[in-house]
């Protein structure tokens, strides 16, 4: 279990937080008092000083119960149930892996005498490819840590941190490392973009929306035989009527970009706590280490396929509770305000993004997939991506949910399998082996969910 993933409710109620957490360090990590009690309290602080906290938690790491966000949130019985924090194939089968096999595999020479990737000389060849840049990938952990920004509400003054993952300015999308998409400039209907000014000193001053990081996400899975939809899907932030993750910056070229909130309200001095514990009842549950004094976030992703290619994704925002829920993402409900169902047509800002109710289940079946497994297993619905950077011009991080559901005669037949490409998915429904959910038409759920593209495996 991760330290980081320590959720904190005594500790961020207590009028004597900082008294509490000096005293958690010296007797957790052997840290002097006097030297935990010399740490100066202001927003000023030193990066040292997170450099502190964490040299002391990895000379000695305790063993701590888990709640909140990466705890065992789909069923008291299942460990570790969070879609992303996916095990690899050695240790749970190849029906929770999406690692590509080696090229050595049936070879009679190992895997260090193969070429140079073929990305290097192209990157829509074969091959892995990083495509948000910005930050550090770790592919095992399946974590990547970006730079974490800070920024204020208008009128109030409340802060604001959040991430960017996206960008309708392709000059400064290559600049800074983030994905473009021209889709995103169509998506400022009714509430689907919110209103920023950059100052001076290169803050961004919000005109709207806030997040509610303070309740606990809960999922658990329906009974069987049917699983999904789950009986309990509480989402652990919620944003206000306003919210939605994109933001068009009004003195600075008129771009789009997508900046989703991970904390809100909160000073750096509660963000860090000790040993690079989280407390979820301020940041985004999809948060593993928040360094605010380092301005650094690490972020958990999320397994899937696009065109028969696994990838690595974020998934941040959705306009749906019970997606954000299952998603351990933002509910923003400004993202209902644009319009889904139109791919790739004249004016539509949304990919497409495929996942199916009733997939094969367990992690030693190697066509297991979709959200009945999800809420089982823990592990993630290993959900179709359409276009993405390197591979088509439509990228967009807005994923309209089509939601399909395979036949009982295609059950019978041993026609369910994973799927792993969008035109292999439209050919099972155009032969009617798979469906909407309960025999419906297929088609876009109403859906969207904001899952910014970070890495291509091949």
């Amino acid at each position: 279990m991760k330290l980081n993933s320590l959720r904190l409710n005594d500790l961020q109620r207590s009028t004597c937080w900082f008294a509490l957490a000096t005293a958690f360090v010296a007797t957790t990590w052997g840290v002097p008092a006097a030297a935990a009690n010399a740490f100066p309290l202001v927003e000023s602080e030193p990066l040292e000083i997170d450099a502190l906290f964490e040299a002391a938690a990895e000379a000695q790491t305790p063993s701590l119960g888990l709640t909140g966000a990466h705890a065992p949130s789909l069923g008291s019985s299942s460990p570790g149930l969070e879609f992303g924090n996916i095990p690899s194939a050695e240790t749970d089968g190849a029906g929770c892996s999406i690692d590509p096999a080696s090229p050595a595999i049936g070879a009679t020479v190992p895997e260090s005498y193969f070429g140079v990737p073929s990305p290097t000389i192209n990157p829509s060849l074969v091959g892995a490819v990083q495509l948000l840049t910005s930050g550090e990938l770790d592919t095992r952990s399946r974590e990547i840590t970006v730079p974490l920004y800070r920024g204020r509400m208008r009128g109030t003054g409340e802060t604001v941190w959040y991430v960017a993952t996206d960008t309708t300015d392709a000059a400064n999308a290559e600049a800074l490392g983030i994905n473009f998409s021209a889709k995103l400039a169509f998506a400022g209907t009714g509430r689907g973009v919110r209103r920023a000014t950059l100052e001076a000193d290169g803050t961004l001053v919000f005109e709207s929306g806030t997040v509610d990081f303070s309740p606990e996400r809960r999922v658990q899975a329906a009974a069987e035989p049917n699983p999904f939809p789950p009986a309990v899907a509480e989402p652990g932030s919620v944003g206000d009527e306003d919210y939605t993750p994109l933001v068009l910056i009004e003195n600075a070229g008129g771009h789009v970009y997508n900046l989703p909130i991970v904390a809100f309200g909160s000073t750096a001095r509660q963000l860090r706590l000790p040993g690079g514990a989280v407390d979820y009842s301020r940041v985004h549950d999809s948060v593993s280490r928040i360094r605010p004094f380092a301005e650094t976030v690490t972020l958990d992703l999320v397994p899937g396929f696009s065109f028969g290619r696994p990838v690595l994704y974020l998934s941040l925002d959705t306009n749906l509770p019970l997606a954000a829920a299952l998603e351990a993402a933002t509910y923003a409900p400004g993202l209902e305000d644009i319009s889904v169902g139109a791919d790739d047509s004249l004016f539509s800002a949304v990919e497409r993004i495929f996942g199916f109710t009733n997939g094969a289940r367990g992690c030693e079946n190697p066509h297991r997939q979709g959200f009945e497994a999800a809420v089982t297993d823990g592990s993630g619905p290993f959900n179709v991506l359409g276009g993405i950077p390197t591979i088509a011009p439509d990228y967009s991080p807005l994923w309209d949910l089509n939601l399909g559901e395979w036949t009982q005669e295609a059950i019978d037949a041993g026609y369910r399998a994973r799927l792993i490409d969008e035109f292999q998915i439209l050919g099972f429904v155009d032969n009617g082996f798979v469906t909407g959910p309960g025999g419906t038409e297929y088609g876009s759920s109403g859906i969207i969910i904001n899952c910014p593209i970070v890495h291509r495996f091949l």
